[in-house]
Order: structure tokens, then sequence, then C-alpha cells
């Protein structure tokens, strides 16, 4: 699709090369795997690929004590935990006020005629979804945006500064629900148990922050990723409007295509081979899902966008125990967001008088912002 090629926001061209010349390479310690059979062996060999930056972390960054970031049996005590927040009766509860939020985001662009569709759409619902499952004020969501970004960008020192932030933040917000419990996920947290002992301070903190990031910055690049698909290939939208069942499927190419995980980073446990090649203890392997979801050898004519694509084994959500909790949600918030924008403004188009940027990392991708004509 041509907006790819705008400013190469979309390295399909970079992965293509790797797959077929270096899909597995090292360099001063660090491996980097393209292929789809390699990254996927890796995301499921826990023994081997560990998840934590280091052994037993002895530094005090919160991300580090979420279940993103632990191997088990903590893993395991983690999940079983947080799980209940996203059980299918839990994630089904939410429809109505996705519903509603859709429409209350889509009734202040009609005015206009327009939206800038990261700030006015894909930003907002993802963010008010997560913060009213935490029990975060109102006034506080664009603290929560702040956040995020700097989580997922490739400033290290706002990567630090912000989580210094969230966990005085959020150690704030415990407090106050141990002494006055709400009907929220925070309070759910500081009383619950795993293998009858409560969350850590920093494995709650931990969590909260992996939720804000997770469930928010992947579902905004999920949407907005969704209208420049959709944009660039009008044919499949005006089939999605003709039969709304084909929106799953059209939703599951997003995330092939352009996933909006880009990469994910493990730790060698043990030395091991992989197809040959020996991981030494301690390196570190970067996992391009990004260009995995486009390897040949798994999807037929990977660079086609393809809404009727099936059998489609994408990696966007990962594979194995760290497979997203959240991916449910996800889904859910991309059908209903989509769907109302089909009954809504089914006609959109974006404004290509403005140039694309992407935003700055390499963890996820996204666009920085995109003018949307709603007539």
């Amino acid at each position: 699709m041509e907006w790819a090629n705008e400013n190469n926001i979309l390295p399909l061209s970079h992965f293509a090369q790797k797959r077929a010349a270096d899909p597995v390479s090292c360099q001063d310690g660090v491996w980097n795997v393209y292929k789809y059979k390699h990254v996927k062996a890796i995301f499921g060999d826990h023994e081997h690929f560990s998840s934590q930056a280091e052994g037993d972390p002895g530094y005090d960054e919160p991300i580090e004590f979420s279940i993103l970031r632990r191997d088990p049996p903590k893993h395991r005590q983690l999940r079983t935990l947080v799980s209940q927040a996203f059980t299918p009766r839990a994630i089904e509860a939410l429809i109505p006020r996705i519903e509603a939020l859709s429409h209350e985001l889509f009734d202040r662009a009609e005015g206009k005629g327009a939206m800038e569709a990261i700030s006015d759409f894909a930003g907002p619902l993802p963010i008010i979804v997560i913060a009213d499952m935490l029990g975060i004020p109102v006034q506080d969501r664009d603290r929560f945006k702040e956040w995020s970004d700097a989580l997922v960008g490739n400033d290290y020192e706002r990567y630090v500064w912000c989580q210094k932030e969230m966990a005085a933040y959020f150690a704030a917000i415990a407090e106050e629900r141990r002494r006055e419990p709400q009907d929220d996920l925070i309070s759910r947290l500081v009383q619950a148990k795993a293998d009858g002992e409560p969350l850590q301070p920093l494995e709650l903190i931990g969590f909260c922050i992996l939720l804000l990031v997770a469930g928010n910055e992947t579902t905004t690049n999920l949407l907005s990723s969704a209208l420049l698909c959709f944009d660039s290939r009008k044919d499949k939208w005006h089939e999605i409007r003709q039969d709304r069942s084909l929106l799953a499927p059209a939703i599951e190419e997003v995330l092939r295509y352009c996933s909006p995980v880009q990469m994910m980073v493990r730790r060698v446990k043990r030395d091991t081979e992989l197809d040959g090649l020996t991981f030494n203890k301690g390196q570190i392997v970067n996992l391009w899902i990004g260009s995995s979801n486009h390897d040949e050898d798994i999807f037929e004519q990977p660079e086609s966008f393809d809404i009727r694509r099936s059998p489609n084994p994408h990696l966007a959500f990962g594979h194995g125990i760290h497979f997203c909790l959240g991916a449910q949600l996800a889904r859910l918030e991309a059908t209903i967001a989509l769907n109302a924008l089909l009954d809504r403004f089914p006609d959109f188009h974006r404004d290509r008088s403005q140039v694309l940027e992407r935003i700055d990392s390499w963890l996820v991708f996204g666009v920085k912002s995109q003018a949307i004509k709603l007539k």
C-alpha cells in the first residue's frame, strides 16, 4: 500500500531483505531474528529465552516486575491473578461503554466534518476504557497518554522518568483503595492474592503500567493503522460495508500487515542452539514481529492486504505463555469502533496533503497524526 512507503514508515522492504539474506544474525552479543519460524520458536521457549532483563532485577523499574517481564513460576502466579480482569464476561460487560464512547467521539467530530484520527478518536477511546477499568479520575487521562508515549518511545531518559512518575501515582492510588475500596481493578488487585501471597508493591504498580501501555498504545495504533489500510484499499472497505462479517478477518489482517508491536526482546538464559546457531547465556535477542508477519514461507503474497486471508496465524499478540492478555479487548474495541465508523462515516478519506510520520519508536508501529475528512 502506498502509505507504507511515505518516509519509509513501515520498513517492509528492509524486513524482506533481512529474511532473505540475514534472517538470524548476531553483532556484539545482540541477535536479530526476522523469520516467522524462529520468532515463534523463541517466543515458545521460556526455558532458554527469558523475558526478564536480568536474572532477578536488582533495580526498581516497575515494568520489570510485570507479567510481561517475568518467567515461570512468578509469571504463572501473576497471570493467574490479573487474568481475572480479562475474562470473557468481564470484557463483554464493557461493550455498552465502548459503543457509547465511540459515538461520543464521533459526535464531536461530526460538526467539524473532519477529525485528527489519533487525538480525536484512536487515542482517547482506549485511554478512557483503561482508565475506567483502573478507576482513574477523568482529569488524569491526559497524563496517561503522555506516560504511554514515553514508555514505548526511543528516549531512554523519558522512559525512566515516566516510570518514576507512574510509580508514585499508582502507589498513591493503591493506598487510597486500601483505605476505601471501590468497584475498580486497582481495588481488586490490592485485595487479591496469588498462591496465598498479595501482590508486592512493584508488582501491582508494574501491572498498572503494563495495562496502561499495552491496553492503550497498541489499540490506538491498531485503529489508526486500520484507517490507513482501509483508506488505501477502498475496494476492501466497500466489501466490508456490504458484508460486516468481513470486519473481523479484516482486523486480523491489519494486525498482521502493520503489527502494532513490531519487536520484543528476550535474554538467553542458558546456552542453546537454533538452526545450528549457538546462542550464549546473557545475550540479547530482538524478535522482529513486524518481519515475521510478512514471512513469505507462511503468508502467501504477504505484501498484499487481503481481508479474506485464511489462515492468518500472525504473531501480533505474541505466542506462548506471554500471549497478550488484552487481545480480546483490543479486538473488541476495534470491532465496535470500526462498526461505528461504518455506520456514521462510511465515506471517510485521509487528507493526503498531510505527510505521515512514524512515531519515534522501534518497539511499536503507529503514525504521529492522521488527518481524516468525514464527508
